[in-house]
């Protein structure tokens, strides 16, 4: 039997303190060679894509992929599929615009523990959407957070989203940002929304919503000024990541600088090398945080004997 977990299940049984640690886990798997995981492939349509991102988590027990559909007019539809990796046959079928969301937040906690000071607490934050909550959820569980400020361009929902996490509205996104000890874009803008010349010394950054190449978030000065670049996956930035690929272009980066999450996790490479370094963690999304969030959630799941069971082999 399949066991399904739908939205209603993930908000009542999974937290993000938890989430943190799976994903955690899952990048450290990842980098001691534990882990498979494959950039996201995009089947495109006329009227719309499909996303896929696999990923093999041994130790979980689990084989998978989530696959999403972006269509116009359309809301976006999020599945995880976990598969045992002894017997192949389909364990779980998981709703994942929550989860998503949980494990996009808890991948920029897990970076932030070493790339951004301990005393960082000053948020400058860029979009006011269901991302940008995510990020501030997870953020709250790493750092202890003492002033929140947010931009959006959209006044009605910046006073929702602010009065929701008692923030400060910014003026604009230099008001935002300047003087941040962590600066958040969760937006999916096509030109830069923050520049480097903002940025104060021993900030961390972390770009997370933009992952087409038609997309930036951050101008080249940002990436110009980090002195550790740090993404998901090197073979998903270079599908994915206009920023990273501008700047490229532009001399403002080598690939060779840009390093992996899981190296920061495993201890490979510091996540800083001086209070005054500005850091950048560029997320795109992995397969492997999808699987260990929605493991996650079916422990809990059978834990409590909850979600929906299905007649599927």
């Amino acid at each position: 039997m399949t066991l399904l977990l739908r939205e209603a299940d993930i908000d009542r049984l999974v937290k993000m303190s938890d989430v943190i640690g799976a994903v955690e886990s899952a990048e450290r798997a990842l980098g001691e060679g534990r882990a498979v995981h494959h950039a996201r492939e995009r089947v495109r349509l006329p009227a719309g894509m499909l996303h896929l991102l696999s990923a093999g988590l041994p130790g979980e027990g689990y084989v998978g992929y989530k696959a999403y559909t972006a269509f116009a007019k359309q809301p976006v539809r999020f599945k995880v599929f976990l598969y045992s990796c002894q017997t192949g046959v389909l364990e779980a079928i998981v709703e994942g615009t929550r989860l998503g969301q949980m494990r996009t937040g808890a991948a920029t906690a897990v970076a932030a523990k070493t790339m951004a000071r301990e005393d960082a607490g000053v948020v400058g934050l860029i979009g006011a959407g269901l991302q940008a909550a995510g990020q501030l959820e997870a953020l709250a569980c790493v750092r202890k957070l003492r002033e929140i400020r947010v931009f959006a361009r959209n006044p009605e929902r910046l006073r929702a989203f602010c009065d929701r996490f008692g923030a400060k509205p910014a003026a604009s996104a230099k008001a935002a940002v300047e003087g941040a000890d962590i600066v958040v874009t969760a937006t999916t803008s096509r030109d830069p929304v923050i520049e480097g010349a903002w940025l104060a010394p021993g900030a961390f950054v972390a770009a997370v919503g933009a992952n087409l190449l038609v997309r930036r978030e951050i101008d080249g000065q940002v990436i110009a000024r980090a002195g550790r670049v740090v993404v998901d996956s090197v073979e998903q930035a270079h599908r994915e990541s206009g920023a990273l690929m501008s700047a490229t272009e532009s001399g403002h980066l080598q690939w060779e600088q840009v390093r992996e999450l899981r190296e920061v996790v495993t201890g490979r490479i510091p996540g800083r090398a001086s209070p005054e370094e500005i850091t950048l963690f560029h997320s795109l999304g992995s397969s492997v945080w999808d699987l260990a969030s929605a493991a996650l959630a079916v422990r809990q799941a059978r834990s409590a004997g909850a979600g929906e069971t299905l007649p599927l082999d």
